[in-house]
């Protein structure tokens, strides 16, 4: 790490309230830097207002779908660092209603593409969160950076052309593009709990069984969200080298769990081994095995998972522990 490299650097951050965005503009803030944050929504006890993010940074209210939003807050606040993690993240939602999730996902990723294009004097650095999903359905295991980009479901395809994109904008345009491709993140601070790891806390902390809606057996990477913070800024750090910048990179702890082997991680965790999930055997559309290779991270960036599964389940727990005891007293 570059301790002088983000000190004073105007960030404009996309999806700021989101989990990933609430721990990166977190750690900006530690480093020194100066946080331009994309707000679509105002959700009270997101981990962003909880920490009171809003107050140390400027906040832009609006939708990476406005282009002209974007457009005129890159040029007036002189941004130099661009970190998009604005998503419709969620696999459900986006099969029950795949244009908001297509408008989002593709839409908001080439306006703000282009409007970097635009503001081509200042921009000095693009990191675009794309995902594993973005691989689809592959024959060879662990997912490469080099493997095709086949998305077949909403969201798996929203990711494609997130990942098509913005290789188009560098290889024909020189935007300075990073893709980042990340498995499925987990963290203190998420409250979308019909993701397995935060829904599995919250069931074990009610004394409930846990519930699994597919039949259990599905395998991914499960990322901690500081080991993805560390990798976003890993990279940003590092995009004027030849061989990093118009890359893309897989950050993976390369542990892959099954759900049900991660979802007996999260309950002894927590102490709760007696607890047995539910398995409802419901899930569709969705890939049986997909994980991922870190190597090219590894020799290139020369990163490592600061904290790994283990680690990050215990302060996501903690996290959560306090959370619902604070709720409760209210």
């Amino acid at each position: 790490m570059n301790a002088d490299f983000w000190t004073d650097r105007p960030v404009f951050v996309t999806g700021a309230t989101g989990l990933l965005g609430s721990h990166m503009v977190q750690e900006l803030l530690a480093r020194g830097a100066a946080p331009i944050c994309l707000v679509r929504d105002e959700v009270g006890q997101s981990l962003f207002s909880r920490l009171g993010l809003g107050e140390h940074v400027v906040v832009v209210h609006g939708r990476v779908e406005d282009y002209g939003l974007l457009e005129r807050a890159l040029n007036e606040y002189g941004i130099e660092t661009v970190i998009h993690l604005a998503a419709q993240a969620i696999v459900g939602t986006a099969n029950r209603n795949p244009l908001s999730t297509w408008e989002t996902n593709v839409r908001g990723t080439y306006n703000l593409l282009e409007a970097c294009r635009r503001n081509d004097k200042t921009i000095g650095r693009v990191i675009v969160a794309s995902s594993d999903k973005a691989y689809g359905d592959q024959p060879d295991l662990p997912y490469l950076e080099d493997a095709s980009l086949i998305g077949r479901f909403p969201y798996d395809c929203s990711k494609s052309c997130t990942d098509l994109i913005s290789r188009s904008y560098f290889e024909t345009f020189g935007v300075p593009v990073c893709v980042t491709r990340c498995g499925n993140l987990f963290g203190a601070g998420d409250l979308n709990f019909n993701r397995i790891i935060p829904g599995t806390i919250r069931w074990a902390l009610r004394d409930e069984a846990p519930i699994i809606r597919s039949n259990g057996k599905f395998i991914r990477d499960y990322v901690y969200v500081g080991d993805a913070v560390s990798a976003y800024l890993d990279l940003a750090e590092q995009m004027d080298r030849d061989e990093v910048r118009g890359e893309a990179f897989n950050f993976s702890d390369e542990r892959p769990q099954s759900v049900v082997e991660i979802v007996d991680c999260v309950l002894q965790a927590m102490g709760r081994g007696d607890l047995e999930p539910k398995i409802l055997g419901q899930g569709s559309h969705e890939i049986v095995a997909q994980y991922l290779s870190s190597k090219k991270a590894r020799k290139r960036l020369s990163w490592r998972p600061r904290f790994g599964l283990e680690e990050g389940l215990g302060r996501t727990v903690a996290w959560y522990r306090e959370f619902f005891s604070h709720w409760s007293a209210r």
